[in-house]
């Protein structure tokens, strides 16, 4: 990802918190049956089971997904595999008439992160079981209603099998944050009260990183 040393992260903790609140990610990977990609949006959490620091560039962090077995991705997929993830945080549109000044130039901001590891494929049934409970706990937990799953496990035991988990091992994070850094403080702040404004909340979730910004 092509990322200006403008639109860079303040610290490690931007990328981290924007994988937190935006799980849903696109696994990219190159397959192995044909000359295309394969691409799959799919949940990630970090692997409770390691402990992670954060690294300025997310390296050494262990993330863990699932996909239907189903899917040709699942197939094509092999152990050992460089792969990708996008996640997208908040993003908005950027109209000129918010400069009030001309020329001007309309633009989106945007706020994502890259990032890359090697996959490792998950063959034990158990093992695929305790990602789904992993994962259940984690958006019930930062996402849900705190429902408790416990009734519901035998049910998870006749459904893994048609589950395909994954742990992958972080190389290297890249975050772009584009908040009219680019922009006077004046102008930016303008654009972050009229993100504030909005009714829509990924114009608000974008201002508020607009006020965060060092």
């Amino acid at each position: 990802m092509f990322v200006p040393d403008i639109y860079r992260e303040p610290n490690c903790s931007w990328m981290i918190d924007l994988v937190r609140r935006n799980p849903l990610a696109l696994l990219v990977s190159n397959g192995n049956v044909s000359d295309r990609p394969f691409a799959t949006h799919l949940p990630v959490i970090e692997d409770p089971q390691t402990v992670h620091e954060c690294a300025v560039d997310m390296s050494g962090i262990k993330l863990l997904g699932h996909m239907n077995r189903k899917n040709p991705h699942w197939a094509a997929l092999e152990t050992g595999d460089v792969v990708l993830l996008a996640f997208t945080g908040p993003h908005a549109y950027v109209s000129p008439t918010i400069y009030d000044k001309t020329p001007a130039a309309p633009t989106w901001n945007f706020t994502a992160v890259h990032v890359h590891g090697v996959v490792e494929k998950i063959d034990s049934l158990e093992e695929t079981l305790g990602v789904v409970k992993s994962t259940v706990r984690a958006y019930e937990e930062e996402l849900g209603t705190g429902w408790d799953m416990s009734e519901s496990v035998d049910y998870f035991r006749k459904i893994v099998s048609g589950v395909g988990a994954f742990r992958i091992t972080v190389s290297k994070g890249e975050g772009m944050f584009k908040l009219s850094q680019e922009q006077e403080p004046d102008i930016r702040d303008r654009v972050r009260d009229a993100f504030a404004r909005r009714e829509c909340g990924r114009h608000r979730e974008t201002a508020e990183l607009m006020s965060e910004l060092p």
